[in-house]
């Protein structure tokens, strides 16, 4: 069920995808089949995270991102897909990162929702 999100939500949500590369499920699948190397990182909060996730996803919820991603993720040019439950925390946090210097980060639109809709396989504790 998709969220009625609030105007001023909306507003930042927007101004941040002006500044931030997305891509769709199948293109992210489709980057995954061709072996590309890249850390796909669920901003989700850890309710959302342990209810279940994408496959080979690691959790870096948006909450507390940008305090730990330099100690986990030291190389800013790693290729990074962030997902959310619809790609509008993604958006966010991809920009925040960027702003941090972070070089190769991309949105993934549709996000945990989307990739449900599709069938696609979801891993639990």
């Amino acid at each position: 069920m998709a969220h009625q999100h609030t105007p001023g939500f909306l507003k930042i949500v927007n101004d941040a995808k002006t500044r931030v590369k997305e891509c769709t499920i199948d293109e992210m699948r489709a980057r995954q089949a061709a072996g590309e190397k890249f850390l796909l990182i669920d901003v989700r909060e850890e309710s959302e995270w342990a209810a279940g996730r994408i496959p080979g996803a690691i959790h870096l919820g948006k909450g507390i991102i940008e305090r730990d991603v330099e100690a986990k993720i030291p190389d800013s040019a790693t290729p990074l897909v962030l997902y959310c439950g619809g790609g509008f925390r993604s958006a966010l946090t991809a920009d925040n990162l960027q702003k941090m210097g972070y070089t190769n980060v991309i949105s993934m639109d549709g996000g945990m929702r989307g990739w449900k809709e599709k069938g696609l396989p979801v891993e639990k504790e």
